[in-house]
């Protein structure tokens, strides 16, 4: 009996601590970034605060989207925000950088145009909370849509803990920005089904129908593959039978 070859969709465990530690250290890199930030901001007297801060429905202010998330009314602000942010970005991220990195793009952009399209006039939004509630959105979903059992348990863990952050994704919370929460919020729920691990579904669909495929049957050409000839199918089918 040949041996089967197919990827196995058991977790790997020292593929998981090597992925854990790349996603430690970035998030270690990003909340050294968001600090150093902060520390020029302070230097400033807050002046980066109200450049790159997002101004509601003004163009030439579109490209704030992308500063606002780094900075921060004061160190209050940073200190509430560092850990979530390293917490559910370090959960976002062992999975994969890369698919991390699209996910951040995602939630910016949905925080963000949150914020521009329907803040009240005058009023500078910043700081990281809306991406913290994208990576949180995609921590509790993604396990679901991935069908994977310990992301599942993570995702269930989190959302129990955490619920309670959800009643600043709701109008109502004085001094906070919760169109940028609901904004992210729902950019990470898009997220977990936009960067879904698509390569293990797909491998586990064609081992299950490979090993459906009743023997001596030929397979199914690829698309854009010639046929077989009905030569080879017989050779195929004696080479099967043991012939």
């Amino acid at each position: 009996m040949a041996a089967d070859n197919t990827p196995s969709s058991a977790p790997d465990p020292a593929r998981m601590v090597a992925d854990a530690r790349r996603a430690f250290f970035v998030m270690f890199g990003v909340l050294c970034l968001v600090w150093a930030v902060q520390l020029a901001n302070w230097l400033s007297d807050y002046r980066l605060t109200v450049e790159g801060g997002i101004l509601a429905r003004r163009p030439d202010q579109l490209a704030d989207l992308l500063t606002a998330p780094f900075l921060h009314v004061n160190w209050q602000h940073l200190e509430g925000n560092s850990g979530p942010l390293f917490v559910f970005g370090f959960l976002a991220a062992y999975r994969g950088i890369r698919r991390f990195l699209g996910l951040t793009a995602l939630v910016v952009l949905t925080s963000g145009a949150a914020v521009w399209l329907f803040s009240g006039d005058d009023v500078v939004t910043v700081g990281a909370s809306g991406v913290i509630y994208g990576y949180f959105g995609y921590v509790v979903l993604r396990g679901l849509i991935d069908r994977n059992l310990i992301d599942s348990l993570i995702g269930v863990v989190m959302g129990a803990s955490f619920a309670y952050i959800l009643t600043t994704a709701v109008p109502g919370t004085p001094g906070v920005s919760w169109l940028g929460h609901l904004g992210g919020l729902l950019g990470g729920l898009a997220g977990a089904w936009i960067f879904r691990a698509r390569t293990a579904r797909a491998a586990k669909g064609a081992k299950e129908a490979k090993d459906a495929r009743p023997i001596g049957s030929a397979p199914v050409p690829a698309q854009g593959e010639a046929p077989p000839s009905e030569r080879a199918q017989l050779l195929k089918e004696l080479d099967d039978l043991g012939l």
